[in-house]
């Protein structure tokens, strides 16, 4: 029987008898609709089991490492442990909450590009020994403060920097790679591999055949300088489509077979963060306002079949980008969610932007989609909502906490992720399973859990 030492637990809905994750989801709505009204999420742990499964069909040569900075759930980090993942950290509440998941300080990278000295302290404390660099300043930090380091080089590619051009921020240029190693060797620090950065929003596959050619220069000069270079990170870029993963492991593994064969004895790993969790969780938000707004008062360049004089509705909903929907300020797209109510197939649909409670010019999240008239109190379903959503509020003068997260999994991916080797009661032992009925109040409070 689990102590009190051994909680929080979080709560899984064991979806069994055709319950469906819709299911879910009209349930709590209709349980929302009869109180506060407030947005949640509903995720889906089977989705990451699959998705897992699927990384290990089409890339089984590279190990993922997870980008906790992506969705840091403790029940995510929980199942991605026990399915054998690495993780990628950016600070040390990061750090914190992957070790208190019992993950092997060799499973961690501690990747922040400009690191505090107190947070590389607390790496070498906690023997977080492998750590990105990509510049001396940086360096010299490290080799004062954790001499057992073991660096990564992060490598920005040129081809990458070409294409976008927020990756000029990001890695060591290749011509001034030698003199960071001899700088490195200098002060007696292990260099033990390299890092690639690819961007999120990169859909060229060719780009890890840059990545894997570069890599390979650096350790050729590391290795000439008498590191043992033995890690190649190429990175991150994987939107979570199984296409995507065969054609980068097209692209890829010819390449690894070319400069890193398995006689090399170099470890292959990549950076997978939205491939993971994206897909898994829905976000429900609900309308708590509208504005009917004449359409000469706008922009007519969009390309609907509204006539001008047709209104347009602004729809304010009880979510926005200075909060679950953060990931827009680095402007990411945020795609037009579903309607959460029965429209017949011939309902007329009006020029609509969706925008957060705020009312600042800067909280618009969707600024043109074409839906049904709505009203105050309907709902609106974001889907792939896993990723950059549940971290804390962004500078925003609301009280209200974060939407909390109902966890679910059927009944077959539980079976089927047993079968993969994870139990409950050797890996997931925060993991508390509840059958999930409908309409019982007692079960759906038990399956709240904050973010």
């Amino acid at each position: 029987m689990k102590g009190i030492a051994d909680e929080p637990q979080y709560s899984v809905g064991l979806l069994e008898g055709g319950t469906a994750l819709c299911d879910v989801i009209d349930n709590h709505i209709y349980e929302q609709t009869l109180c506060e009204k407030n947005a949640f999420f509903v995720a889906d742990l089977g989705v990451i089991m699959r998705q897992h499964v699927r990384w290990r069909t089409h890339m089984a040569q590279i190990r993922p490492y997870y980008t906790v900075r992506c969705n840091s759930s403790p029940a995510v980090i929980e199942v991605l442990a026990a399915l054998g993942t690495g993780f990628i950290c950016t600070n040390k509440s990061e750090l914190e909450l992957v070790q208190s998941h019992s993950i092997p300080s060799e499973d961690i990278i501690y990747s922040a590009v400009c690191k505090q000295i107190s947070q590389i302290k607390y790496a070498a404390k906690s023997g977080i020994d492998l750590l990105v660099c990509d510049n001396e300043v940086e360096l010299r930090k490290i080799a004062r403060c954790h001499p057992n380091a073991k660096l990564l080089i992060q490598v920005s590619t040129e081809a990458s920097t070409q294409d976008d051009d927020m990756s000029m921020a990001f890695g060591c240029s290749l011509k001034d790679c030698r003199h960071l190693l001899e700088s490195a060797k200098a002060l007696g620090v292990q260099v033990v591999g390299v890092r690639s950065h690819i961007s999120s929003s990169c859909d060229d596959d060719q780009m890890y055949i840059h990545v894997i050619s570069d890599a390979r220069c650096v350790f050729d000069m590391g290795e000439e300088i008498g590191f043992n270079m033995k890690i190649l990170d190429i990175g991150g870029g994987f939107s979570g489509s199984e296409t995507q993963l065969e054609q980068i492991n097209s692209a890829v593994m010819s390449m690894v077979d070319l400069y890193f064969p398995p006689s090399t004895g170099v470890s292959i790993i990549a950076e997978p963060g939205s491939y993971f969790v994206s897909s898994a969780f829905t976000l429900a938000v609900n309308i708590i306002s509208k504005e009917a707004v004449a359409r000469d008062r706008h922009d007519q360049g969009h390309d609907d079949p509204s006539p001008n004089d047709e209104p347009e509705f602004q729809y304010y909903m009880n979510e926005g980008v200075y909060g679950s929907f953060s990931s827009k300020l680095t402007e990411t797209l945020i795609a037009v969610p579903s309607v959460h109510k029965n429209s017949a197939l011939d309902t007329p649909v009006f020029s609509s932007s969706l925008w957060g409670p705020t009312g600042d010019d800067m909280d618009q999240v969707v600024e043109h989609c074409l839906l049904p008239e709505l009203h105050v109190g309907d709902w609106l379903l974001f889907t792939h909502a896993g990723a950059y959503s549940l971290g804390q509020p962004v500078c925003t003068s609301s009280d209200s906490p974060p939407p909390p997260v109902y966890y679910v999994i059927s009944s077959r991916d539980w079976f089927e992720m047993q079968d993969t080797g994870v139990t409950q009661e050797a890996t997931l032992k925060n993991f508390s399973l509840i059958p999930y009925f409908l309409n019982s109040c007692q079960t759906e409070a038990a399956l709240s859990v904050p973010a």
